[in-house]
């Protein structure tokens, strides 16, 4: 289905203030996809005009045939070469927009395009600074007043052709223009020798060109003094220069001057060459993370509390393999969290200044989290914080996280075992503590129901040594099990005394065996006077070989219990 072109003109119309200049400015704004100059900006402004497919592509051959429009007038009508002609023409969408805002796009994009161009000549700088990767809002204080031709003005071309041949990308030079526009006024053959004067301290053509994006004043005036100091320090701990190809950035304006000031502090708290090679080797981004921002923060968030310099220069030779703003982030993270649960300010700066190593790689979970998952306080936080800082270590993003006991139960708890004539051992008092689950009064109630059923109390003291975990069941199952092993099996209440673990076996396997044990003594298969614990508390297959298979039709018999049983017990669950 074809789209009417009058329809794409009041599309492209409306498009002006409500929905184009957004897309373009995505465009922008996204110098990593600068790459692939062809498709690049066509794909997006497709993307961001409308979400119907047809119609993108419909604006997309557009934008294409404006592209090559401006291609050759720029490079046919006004004489720039052919690759400046192409590339400015490729990435500058946000100048084709409001250029084709001013034609008729029901004629021949192209031709009404070069008709317009003849009799309404455009500002070339527009689409060159914005092709350099710069915004309208950035380029229009850089415009010429007095120029509206880049032929005109010869040094601006031949500085920016002497860094295009030197290896900088044309995309990174809108910065390199905003922050040193005088790079481009040089007469002829000056630039190229400011660059020499550092090629000739030893740097390479690949690092010299990342070392200029990442920082171009330091081909204004003379050469930069504080970067031939940092050169020569590196180089007088052993490292070649392709040290800072690898690691600087030129997302920044990078200040060699800063780096310098690192490398005087480290030498000032005491580390030696050799200590400083190695931090340097194993932690480069100390040095080159930010220029050094991360460090000097660190640094004074270290100073702010109190760290001395001994601590400090021990943890920076032992720092950890984790990047400076991570490891600032994670502190100041934590600072925030010992604020938030009101720990006093001398015990904030006590365990920052002492655990700043482990804290600085652990992103720790937020307060609030915190106290949901341990159910404590602020108070009781801050006591745990305090006796055992490692805790925190727990307590990180991504970890799991068990609820502590209540206080206050727990020394009920610890009361009641106590009273029950236990060890006042803490460690084994803490073990026994984790046995018994249940509040102090649970418990009290459970052991008092065995009591009250006619043990003696010593001997439940006793039972609870040897099966702790029969005081971890409900008042009402030790009653329904005691008055199983009575009633039921006719046992007296001294066979629990011998065997305590009988109150934790499920009812029906206690029948099952009990049912199969019996048939076994009427058919004189068994020994009528063995213990519960002998029949009940072996495993299954066990019973199965010294009890079921002692008869030749025990096994069958065997199987019709089990299902008699199973069979009874989904019945109780139905109903």
């Amino acid at each position: 289905m074809r789209v009417c072109s009058a329809y794409v003109v009041s599309l492209v119309k409306l498009s002006k203030t409500k929905f184009w200049p957004r897309g373009l400015l995505q465009i922008a704004q996204s110098p990593e996809l600068y790459g692939t100059t062809r498709s690049y900006h066509v794909g997006l402004i497709e993307g961001s005009l409308n979400n119907n497919g047809k119609l993108g592509r419909t604006r997309g051959a557009t934008l294409r045939l404006a592209q090559d429009a401006i291609m050759e007038y720029l490079h046919f009508t006004r004489g720039l070469p052919f690759m400046d002609a192409e590339f400015i023409s490729k990435n500058s969408p946000q100048f084709l927009d409001r250029l084709l805002q001013k034609i008729d796009a029901q004629e021949n994009i192209g031709a009404s395009l070069s008709r317009f161009l003849r009799y309404h000549p455009i500002n070339e700088f527009e689409p060159f600074f914005e092709s350099l990767g710069l915004s309208p809002s950035d380029y229009v204080r850089l415009l010429p007043r007095e120029r509206m031709f880049l032929i005109d003005d010869q040094l601006l071309l031949e500085n920016y052709h002497v860094l295009c041949e030197y290896g900088i990308a044309r995309e990174k030079m809108g910065r390199i223009y905003k922050e040193a526009p005088e790079i481009f006024c040089y007469d002829r053959g000056l630039l190229m020798l400011k660059i020499n004067s550092y090629e000739k301290l030893g740097l390479s053509q690949s690092t010299m060109a990342k070392v200029i994006a990442a920082s171009p004043y330091l081909l204004t005036g003379d050469v930069d003094k504080d970067f031939v100091e940092v050169l020569e320090n590196l180089k007088n701990l052993g490292f070649q220069f392709t040290l800072i190809e690898e690691n600087i950035s030129d997302e920044a304006c990078f200040r060699w001057s800063q780096i310098l000031e690192l490398l005087c502090f480290f030498s000032k708290i005491g580390c030696n060459e050799e200590q400083l090679s190695e931090l340097i080797r194993h932690h480069p981004g100390i040095l080159f993370e930010g220029s050094g921002d991360k460090t000097c923060s660190l640094i004074g968030y270290l100073l702010k509390f109190g760290s001395s310099v001994c601590e400090m220069r021990s943890m920076f030779l032992q720092f950890p393999n984790v990047q400076v703003g991570k490891f600032l982030s994670n502190l100041r993270r934590c600072f925030l969290f010992l604020t938030e649960i009101d720990m006093p300010t001398d015990d904030v700066s006590k365990i920052l200044r002492s655990h700043s190593m482990w804290l600085g790689e652990c992103t720790l979970k937020k307060p609030n989290t915190v106290f949901a998952r341990l159910n404590v306080g602020k108070k009781r936080l801050c006591k745990i914080i305090k006796d055992h800082p490692t805790e925190m270590k727990n307590w990180v993003l991504g970890s799991q996280m068990e609820r502590l006991p209540d206080k206050g139960k727990k020394l009920l708890k610890v009361k009641f075992l106590l009273g029950l004539g236990f060890t006042d051992d803490l460690t084994k008092i803490s073990e026994a503590t984790k046995l018994f689950r249940g509040k102090a009064e649970d418990l009290q109630e459970r052991f008092d129901c065995l009591v009250g059923a006619g043990l003696d109390r010593q001997d439940v003291i006793k039972m609870l040594t040897v099966c702790p975990k029969m005081l971890n069941m409900s008042k009402d199952v030790i009653e329904m099990k005691i008055d199983f092993l009575l009633n039921y099996l006719g046992c007296p209440l001294s066979a629990l005394v011998k065997f305590p673990a009988f109150l934790g076996y499920k009812i029906q396997r206690i029948k099952l065996r009990h049912s199969m044990y019996n048939w076994l003594k009427d058919q004189g298969a068994a020994d009528p006077e063995l213990a519960l614990s002998t029949f009940i508390g072996c495993s299954d297959r066990k019973f199965v070989r010294q009890f079921v298979n002692r008869h030749p039709s025990g096994p069958e018999v065997w199987q019709k219990l089990n299902k008699k049983f199973a069979h009874a017990e989904c019945l109780v669950h139905a109903s």
